[in-house]
């Protein structure tokens, strides 16, 4: 295991920075003691501030309990074997992101496995009309052609 040394000491000192940062976080602090005579863009420069570094924060735990399994599985003896399906995982892919746990296959397999399922039903136009659909609900035709032949962005508007 001392090809993966370089990687637990990158792993520890980006945990050692994360958990500084989350410990010092300041308060979400706005610009004004009162919002009363604030003009709103003031406002939502405030929230957007706020839901970024939210965002940011949330983030940042994440990270910490992926570095977290990845050396629990490097004390372990799993690291640099896959989760799934036990394979090894090439050490370039473990240079570019030290936390993986799963070989690029089976990582690309949880993407898709994640999508929503409303798009195994929705399809993105009328020429592929969803399945088990009524024939009645449907003229199978392409309405934008319709709407496209008085005009469009694309064509001159005043002739």
């Amino acid at each position: 295991m001392a090809k993966y040394e370089k990687l637990k000491e990158e792993l520890l000192n980006r945990f050692k920075e994360l958990e500084e940062s989350l410990n010092s976080d300041e308060e979400f602090e706005t610009t004004e003691l009162s919002q009363y005579d604030n003009h709103p863009a003031d406002n939502a420069t405030d929230l957007t501030d706020q839901h970024t570094r939210l965002a940011i924060r949330k983030h940042n735990e994440e990270e910490i309990e992926d570095i977290k399994a990845a050396l629990q599985a490097m004390d372990e003896g799993t690291y640099g074997k896959c989760m799934v399906c036990n394979k090894q995982i090439p050490i370039e892919r473990l240079e570019a992101k030290p936390t993986a746990l799963t070989c690029i296959e089976d990582a690309q397999q949880e993407i898709e496995d994640f999508r929503p399922v409303e798009e195994d039903i929705l399809k993105p136009d009328t020429d592929r009309p969803v399945e088990q659909e009524e024939k009645e609900l449907r003229d199978y035709s392409n309405i934008f052609e319709d709407v496209e032949s008085y005009g469009s962005s694309d064509t001159p508007q005043d002739k």
